[in-house]
C-alpha cells in the first residue's frame, strides 16, 4: 500500500481489498401521486468502488437524478440498505447526514447553484464554513483551488459576472474544498456550450485520475464516454453497467489535513458568519430591510420617547408637591366625606393656640384666604389675599425674595402689611419695579408692602402659587373677612417619622375641644403618593401603547423574515448540501432577525433620544435616564429573537431535496 501527494493537498492511498464507498442493496424510493404510487427507484443494488469514474446515464424520469440524491444524502431511501464508507445511512439523524456530506460528497449542479450575492472565493469557502475551518485557512485553500481551475484572477467577483463555464468551475472548487472523496456531477454539461463542457469533462476526468470517485448524472452517451464504468437505467432500474477497464483503480483519497472537523460546532465562529451572511442579506434587499427597520425603529423610538415624558412629567408633579412640603400635616373644616364650602366656620383661631403644646411642631400656621381686589394707583389686580401667621413661610420652606415678614408683634397690633407674591408684583408694579415701601389698596385700606416671596410656580394641581398676597390674620379679620374663622390650619411637623403619632394628637385635641369630629386632617406625604401612584399608572400607560408599537414592528419582521425563507429556499437547499446542520441554518436565520432588530434598536434609540431632547426644547418636561433605552433595546432584541424563531425554524425543517429543486 502506498500514499501520492496530490496537487490540492489530499492524499490517495492506493491497494486492494478496499470496501465500496457506496453500496446500495435492493434500494427503493417511492412517492405517493393521489391512488397511485410513483417507483423512482425500484429494487436498485449498485456498489461503486473507491477512485470509479462513474457515469449513470437514462432519460429523464428513469430515476437517475433520485439515485444520486439517495447517494449525496440529499434525500431518503422508501426501503433497502444503503452504506456510505461503510456507514447504515438509514440510522443517521439530519445532522449526522450533514456531517457525511460536508465531509465526503462534494456536489456540482447543472444550474451551478451558486449564491448569487457572494464572490466566486466566498462561494467555495461555504462548506469550510460548516467543517469548521478559520478564516484564513478556508481563504487560503479557495484561492489556490481557484487559481488552478484557471480562475485566479476571477476571486472577487460575483456570479452574475461570470460566464456558465466560470461558473462550473467554481461549482467544482466548491466541490474540492473539503477534499471530498466523492464528487457527485449531476448534467454538469447540460447549461454549457460544447468547448465549456469538455472543460469541465477533462477536468473531472483529472480529478478521478487523483483518487476523487467521480459518479456523473447524464442522459447524454457522449458525456458519458468519458467515464469508466457506465449504469444504465431505466423506469427507476438498472438495465446495463458496463466496465469500460478491466481493473478499475483501486484509490482511497483522505480528507486535506484542518479541514475535516464536520463534526465541530464552534459557536462563536458560526455566529460570526451568520451575523457576515445577516448583513450581506440585508444590503442585497436594501429597500426591504429599510421597510423592516422602520418598525423597529419607530417602536424603539417612542418607547424611549414616552418614558421620558412619562418620567418627567412625574418629576415635575414631584417636584411641586415636594415645594408645598411632604412633612405638613394640613387640618380643614367639615367632617371627612362631606362636601363643605368656604363658610364653614368649625376651625377657629384658638385650635392653632391649643396645638401648640403637641410635642415635634416645628410651625403652626393658620389661615384664612379669599379673592379680592388689590389696587395701586391706577392699577387693579384680582388676585387671593391670604390672612396669616408669621409662621407661615417656615411652615412652607418658602423664602422671601426681598423685603421682611411680618412678625407676631404685627399680628398682635393688626399691622396693615402685606407680603406679595411675584405674580401680584408683576401685573400692579411692572417688570424691574421694587414695589417695598409703597402702598397697595385691599377694599380700599392702604397696606403698606413690606417683602415679596420668591418665585414659586404652579402647584401640583396647576395654581400659579405666586398669584397671592400675605396680611396678618388679625388685620384680615378685622379688615377684610369679617367673621373669625380659619379656611385651613397647616402644621409643620420637625421629622416626618412623627407625621402619625402628631396626626393622632391633633386630632384628639380638637374632637375634645369641638365635641365632635367636624374637621379632616390630611398628609401632604399622602398626595405625594397618590400623584407617584398617577403618574407611574399613566407611565405604564404611555410605555404599553410604545410596547404595541414594537409588537406590531416584531410581527412585520417575522412576516418578512418568512417571505425571506421562501424566496431563499435555494439557498438554504445549497447550504445544506454542503454541509450546513439544523443549527446552522436556525442560527444564520435567527441571526438575520437579531441583526435586522439590532440595527434597528440602536437607529430607534438614537431616534427616540432625539426626539426627547427636542421636545425639551420646546419646553416638555423630560426625564432621561439609561434604563429606558436599555429597556427599549432590550426588547428589541428580544423581538427579534422570539419573531424570527419561526422563520428559522421553517427554514431548519426545509428538505434538502426539495429545497434545491424550488424555483
Amino acid at each position: 500500500m502506498s500514499e501520492t501527494l496530490l496537487r490540492d493537498g489530499t492524499t490517495a492511498t492506493s491497494g486492494a481489498g478496499l470496501r465500496p464507498i457506496v453500496e446500495l442493496q435492493d434500494v427503493s424510493r417511492i412517492y405517493p401521486n393521489g391512488e397511485t404510487v410513483v417507483r423512482a427507484l425500484d429494487r436498485v443494488t449498485l456498489s461503486i468502488q473507491p477512485g470509479e469514474f462513474v457515469a449513470v446515464v437514462g432519460q429523464s424520469g428513469s430515476g437517475k437524478s433520485t439515485l444520486m440524491n439517495i447517494i449525496g444524502c440529499l434525500d431518503r431511501a422508501t426501503s433497502g440498505s444503503f452504506r456510505v464508507a461503510g456507514t447504515d445511512v438509514g440510522s443517521l439523524d439530519p445532522d449526522q447526514l450533514a456531517a457525511l456530506r460536508c465531509s465526503t460528497f462534494g456536489f456540482v449542479f447543472q444550474r451551478y447553484n451558486l449564491l448569487p450575492t457572494l464572490t466566486a472565493a466566498e462561494n467555495v469557502e461555504i462548506p469550510a464554513i460548516y467543517a469548521g475551518a478559520s478564516k484564513v485557512e478556508r481563504s487560503t485553500r479557495a484561492h489556490r483551488l481557484l487559481v488552478r481551475l484557471g480562475l485566479g484572477d476571477r476571486t472577487e467577483h460575483r456570479p452574475g459576472q461570470l460566464s456558465g463555464g466560470q461558473q462550473q468551475r467554481v461549482s467544482i472548487a466548491r466541490a474540492l474544498m473539503n477534499a471530498a472523496p466523492v464528487i457527485l456531477a449531476d448534467e454538469p454539461t447540460g447549461a454549457l456550450d460544447s468547448r465549456s463542457g469538455e472543460e469541465v469533462l477533462a477536468l473531472l476526468t483529472e480529478l478521478n485520475a487523483e483518487g476523487h470517485t467521480v459518479i456523473l448524472i447524464t442522459h447524454d452517451a457522449d458525456v458519458a464516454a468519458h467515464a469508466r464504468r457506465v449504469v444504465r437505467f431505466q423506469d427507476g432500474r438498472i438495465v446495463e453497467d458496463e466496465r469500460r477497464v478491466a481493473e478499475p483503480p483501486r484509490a482511497s483519497l483522505k480528507p486535506a489535513g484542518g479541514l475535516g472537523r464536520a463534526g465541530l460546532v464552534r459557536f462563536l465562529p458560526d455566529l460570526a458568519e451568520a451575523v457576515k451572511m445577516a448583513f450581506s442579506s440585508m444590503h442585497a434587499n436594501i429597500f426591504r430591510t429599510a421597510l423592516t427597520l422602520l418598525g423597529i425603529v419607530i417602536g424603539v423610538a417612542s418607547v424611549i420617547t414616552m418614558l421620558a415624558v412619562g418620567d418627567g412629567g412625574k418629576a415635575q408633579v414631584l417636584e411641586r408637591i415636594s415645594q408645598i412640603g411632604t412633612n405638613l400635616l394640613i387640618v380643614r373644616p367639615g367632617a371627612a366625606g362631606i362636601r363643605t364650602s368656604g363658610d364653614n366656620a368649625t376651625l377657629l383661631p384658638e385650635d392653632a393656640d391649643a396645638l401648640g403644646v403637641i410635642p415635634g411642631i416645628a410651625a403652626i400656621s393658620p389661615e384664612r384666604s379669599g379673592r379680592y381686589t388689590l389696587r395701586y394707583g391706577s392699577e387693579d389686580y384680582f388676585t387671593s389675599v391670604t390672612g396669616t401667621a408669621a409662621a407661615y413661610l417656615d411652615s412652607r420652606d418658602w423664602p422671601l425674595a426681598s423685603g421682611v415678614m411680618f412678625t407676631a408683634d404685627d399680628v398682635r397690633a393688626y399691622a396693615p402689611v402685606v407680603v406679595l407674591g411675584q405674580t401680584v408684583v408683576r401685573n400692579l408694579f411692572g417688570e424691574g419695579t421694587n414695589p417695598l415701601g409703597k402702598y397697595i389698596l385691599i377694599k380700599n385700606v392702604p397696606y403698606e408692602v413690606i417683602g415679596t416671596l420668591s418665585p414659586k410656580g404652579a402647584n401640583a394641581f396647576g395654581q400659579d402659587q405666586d398669584d397671592t398676597a400675605l396680611i396678618p390674620l388679625s388685620t384680615g379679620f378685622m379688615r377684610v373677612f369679617g367673621r373669625r374663622y380659619l379656611n385651613s390650619l397647616t402644621v409643620k411637623v420637625e421629622n416626618s417619622d412623627d407625621i402619625p403619632v402628631v396626626e393622632q394628637k391633633i386630632t384628639r385635641i380638637i374632637t375634645e375641644r369641638h365635641q365632635a369630629e367636624d374637621f379632616q386632617v390630611r398628609n401632604t406625604a399622602q398626595f405625594l403618593e397618590t400623584a407617584v401612584a398617577t403618574q407611574n399608572t399613566l407611565t405604564i400607560v404611555l410605555g404599553c401603547v410604545a410596547a404595541i408599537s414594537l409588537l406590531v414592528a416584531g410581527i412585520g419582521v417575522m412576516n418578512i423574515m418568512l417571505v425571506s425563507v421562501t424566496e431563499r429556499t435555494r439557498e438554504i437547499g445549497i447550504r445544506m448540501a454542503t454541509g450546513a446542520r439544523v443549527a446552522n441554518i436556525m442560527l444564520q436565520f435567527n441571526t438575520e432577525a437579531l441583526v435586522v432588530c439590532g440595527v434597528g434598536g440602536a437607529v430607534g434609540v438614537a431616534l427616540g433620544l432625539g426626539a426627547a431632547l427636542g421636545l425639551q426644547a420646546l419646553g416638555v418636561n423630560i426625564v432621561l435616564s439609561l434604563l429606558p433605552p436599555l429597556l427599549a433595546f432590550a426588547c428589541a432584541f428580544l423581538t427579534g429573537l422570539i419573531f424570527g424563531y419561526l422563520p428559522a425554524r421553517k427554514a431548519a425543517g426545509l428538505d434538502p431535496v426539495v429545497a434545491l429543486a424550488y424555483e
